[in-house]
């Protein structure tokens, strides 16, 4: 009987790996002479790229990010003047983010390392291997969220 994988430490292992992949897909992108966004904000404006003027809530779910950390993120990002923070015509109390210029002329060169980053990733596996895969890390993130 073959011992199982050690799933932990693999995946554990590969999430170093992918941050030290992304790093250097960041550091290609600073010497080319463009902004070099963070993964969490290359996931921003992404999500704005789609769906412009999403709430701050919305941008939290998207991103599985707390509240807070989302509220900094994006302050960040309006620093660079890449995102504008403001209240919903509807609800004052809701914030939506708008995507500015500077933050959409950043997208083409971060669709092109996220399809480096891809192509790397889904390199030597089949569609269906793949599909296994991701069912698997679905399955990980839901893991505590059940009221056992």
């Amino acid at each position: 009987m073959s011992k199982p994988p050690r799933l932990i430490f693999l995946l554990n292992s590969a999430q170093r790996r992918l941050q030290q992949f992304i790093a250097a897909e960041q550091e290609r992108a600073a010497r080319a002479g463009t902004g070099a966004p963070s993964p969490a904000q290359s996931g921003v404006l992404f999500v704005l790229a789609k769906e412009d003027g999403a709430t701050m809530g919305r941008l939290s779910q998207a991103l599985d990010l707390a509240p807070s950390a989302m509220s900094g993120l994006v302050q960040r990002m309006e620093a660079l003047h890449w995102v504008e923070r403001r209240a919903s015509d509807v609800d004052a109390r809701t914030q939506q983010v708008w995507l500015q210029p500077a933050g959409r002329v950043l997208l083409p060169a971060l669709a092109k390392a996220l399809g480096r980053i891809n192509d790397a990733l889904f390199d030597k596996f089949t569609p269906s291997e793949l599909q296994t895969v991701a069912r698997w890390l679905e399955h990980v993130q839901t893991l505590g969220d059940t009221d056992d």
